[in-house]
Parts: C-alpha cells; sequence; structure tokens
C-alpha cells in the first residue's frame, strides 16, 4: 500500500503526524529552524567553495586540516584519504550540490 503514495501524499502525512506529535503551534517554530540549518548548509558549502577556486586560481596546495575542515563541512568522512583523495571528493560535493540546488 505504501509504494501506491505519491509525493505529494507523502508531504500531507509528514505534516499530520509532524502536527500529531508537536502540535500545531510548534510547526512554524521547527520550520524555521529547518531554514535557518539549511540556510547555514548553504552558507558553508558556497565558502568551501570559494576556497577551493581560490587556492585552484593560485596554484597553491591548501593545509591538511583545512581540507578536513571543508570535508566535514560537506559531511565527507576525511579518515584513509589522502589529500589528493580528499580534495576531488570535496570538489565532486561541490559540483553535485551547485548543480542540484540550481
Amino acid at each position: 500500500m505504501l509504494l501506491f503514495i505519491s509525493g505529494a501524499e507523502w508531504i500531507w502525512i509528514i505534516v499530520i503526524v509532524g502536527v500529531l506529535l508537536f502540535g500545531a503551534k510548534k510547526i512554524p517554530e521547527l520550520a524555521r529552524s529547518l531554514g535557518r540549518a539549511t540556510g547555514e548548509y548553504e552558507k558553508a558549502r558556497l565558502e568551501a567553495e570559494r576556497e577551493i577556486r581560490g587556492y585552484r586560481a593560485d596554484g597553491s596546495k591548501m593545509s591538511r586540516e583545512k581540507l578536513e575542515a571543508i570535508a566535514r563541512t560537506l559531511g565527507i568522512d576525511p579518515s584513509g584519504k589522502d589529500d589528493d583523495e580528499l580534495r576531488a571528493e570535496i570538489e565532486r560535493a561541490i559540483g553535485s550540490s551547485s548543480s542540484s540546488s540550481k
């Protein structure tokens, strides 16, 4: 039965469950919190993208700590990866995020 529910119906189901769990007065507050979190993530992603482009433009190498910080911001686990692998994965994540947000 759940296989035949379309996207719009899922939204209604989530809204109804949200109202039942949190109450109607909490829904706008939760939506604002989600919006702020999304905005913060987007700002961090854009900042990481600007830094990567800056380092790429002047040809300098980025420190390992900076690469790991950017990777964590994008939800990438830096353990077990060398700098080149980590840089490639960051660029893939930035490329896929910017193409999906357009």
